[in-house]
């Protein structure tokens, strides 16, 4: 399959330089790593950026993930998987932490819990002091992150205002904070999906085995397809179906769910991208169809 090296040469180059800038101007940065494709090409980026030859990788960063405790076992085991080979440290903030403490209160159980993420993502960066966060957040992925910057600054509660963003030219960023503010850094802003998978292809990258086409029980919803799990269970007037699918992008359970796709290798993922006309947080999240500015409201609130 042909990749085009000129394209993805200089998106690498871009993502190292910013972030290489992060480790120089944070204090104590982290990076933001679920398992999930866009983590995986970020934290790909950042070895990278900080790899000697012939010398044992070490890290200048922590990597940090915000467990729901819904999330698919396959990408867990994949984050430990990766981590471990790494050598790298996790600090994991908990969703069920933030429920025992009262921070987090949802009406059920089988509840999403991807919107009480950013509360428990707060409280893990007050207790650990961490002052940039990395993301693999994409501009091409929703409306909200299309008109973010990439060194995203967040003020003293952790929130997001779009019209208090710091102008970014030349490639020159103003990275300086008061005590307790933050910022969120996406690196690879600037890439599209197909662009991640182009470069999965191109570096060999490994990921969790439900990002590729495998049969599984769903339903048939609001013009999505609901896997059918103890957390997302069809409904009396339902049937199910078993479909050949897979994931375009991961997270919590219950509001993430697969496409219709026989694609089991990487290239073949690439071409059914190449002629996709649907983001994939709109083809496959649930929580998105909430309202048109889900994702913003989020942010606001100090989601990534």
């Amino acid at each position: 399959m042909f990749i085009d090296n000129q394209h993805l040469n200089e998106l690498e180059a871009e993502s190292i330089y910013i972030i290489r800038e992060v480790i120089a101007d944070a204090k104590n940065p982290a990076l933001l790593f679920s398992g999930g494709k866009d983590s995986v090409v970020l934290l790909a980026l950042a070895v990278k950026a900080f790899q000697i030859p012939g010398r044992p990788l070490k890290l200048p960063f922590k990597l940090l993930h915000v467990d729901t405790g819904h999330n698919y076992p396959e990408v867990i085991t994949f984050r430990d998987e990766t981590v471990a080979r790494l050598n790298a440290d996790l600090v994991i903030g908990h969703v069920e932490d933030s429920i025992k403490k009262g921070t987090v209160v949802l009406r059920r159980e089988t509840d999403s819990r991807n919107a009480a993420q950013a509360v428990t993502l707060l409280e893990t960066i007050e207790e650990h002091g961490f002052d940039g966060l990395m993301g693999g957040a994409r501009r091409d992925e929703e409306k909200a992150r299309a008109k973010e910057r990439i060194f995203s600054f967040r003020d003293e509660f952790g929130q997001w205002d779009p019209k208090a963003q710091r102008p970014e030219l030349w490639n020159i960023y103003n990275t300086r904070l008061h005590p307790d503010e933050s910022m969120r850094i996406f690196p690879i802003s600037n890439w599209t999906e197909l662009d991640i998978w182009q470069y999965m292809e191109r570096e060999q990258l490994a990921l969790p085995p439900i990002y590729f086409a495998h049969e599984r029980e769903v339903v048939p919803r609001n013009g999505l397809l609901v896997p059918v799990t103890p957390l997302t269970p069809k409904r009396d007037d339902e049937q199910s179906e078993i479909r050949s699918v897979r994931f375009r992008t991961v997270g919590d359970i219950s509001c993430t769910c697969p496409v219709a796709s026989e694609a089991a290798t990487t290239a073949q993922i690439i071409a059914e991208t190449a002629g996709s006309t649907i983001s994939e947080r709109r083809a496959t999240r649930l929580d998105d169809q909430v309202s048109e500015v889900a994702m913003e409201e989020r942010k606001r609130a100090g989601y990534f």
